[in-house]
């Protein structure tokens, strides 16, 4: 069984500095370019692996659609097509389409009729789809977090990770290359940085 924390990362600028960062010298602190040249943007979607405490199969594109979505899953449960998977994500409807139920029930061996978008049975709404996908019998399956509760996926811990390390300070020459320094990271990350997150949030005290 593999438990997933899984998000997207949208609009992530690839920047470069209009002139040179000049190095610190004796007397003189390192002096860095405030001014940007915008080289455009990527999305990514990434998946944090609770137990092995790593990023898998991250997905990088120009935007992060409903089958974006879907292709990052599939790519995902292609790594072990006959495990258990179990994906954390928050309640974007793209996380609820009718793209991903026709995935899971196809994977999940599924025959029943699945009715129509908008009209009837488990693809009328999104309600009813989220109630198909979250189904605990099902082999592939997906955990919703209540609204406004983002903090509680652990995928976001490492996304802000990844832009005090590399996004904050990094200088990026098109979206090309913010793509290969993302991926470059991520992979020096697993191999000397990954562990589980400690979770120590409790939950809230009643202050009565």
């Amino acid at each position: 069984m593999h438990l997933i924390s899984t998000d997207e990362m949208t609009g992530i600028q690839a920047l470069s500095r209009a002139y040179p960062t000049q190095s610190m010298i004796p007397g003189q602190v390192k002096r860095i370019e405030f001014e940007y040249i915008r080289h455009g943007t990527v999305s990514l979607i990434a998946n944090w692996d609770i137990a092995k405490g790593q990023v898998i199969e991250p997905s990088i594109g120009p935007r992060r659609t409903e089958i974006d979505f879907v292709n990052h899953i599939e790519q995902t449960i292609d790594t072990d097509p006959k495990a258990g998977w179990i994906f954390i994500v928050d309640q974007l409807n793209t996380h609820m389409s009718e793209s991903l139920v026709q995935l899971v029930a196809s994977r999940c061996q599924i025959n029943t009729d699945l009715g129509v978008k908008g009209k009837k049975g488990i693809l009328a709404s999104m309600k009813t789809r989220r109630a198909f996908l979250s189904d605990p019998t099902h082999r592939i399956r997906f955990v919703y977090l209540p609204k406004h509760t983002s903090w509680l996926n652990q995928i976001e811990c490492w996304f802000s990770i990844l832009t005090r390390r590399l996004l904050k300070r990094g200088e990026f020459t098109s979206t090309s290359d913010l793509s290969e320094q993302i991926l470059k990271f991520i992979d020096y990350f697993n191999r000397t940085s990954a562990k589980p997150f400690l979770w120590k949030f409790e939950g809230f005290k009643d202050s009565n």
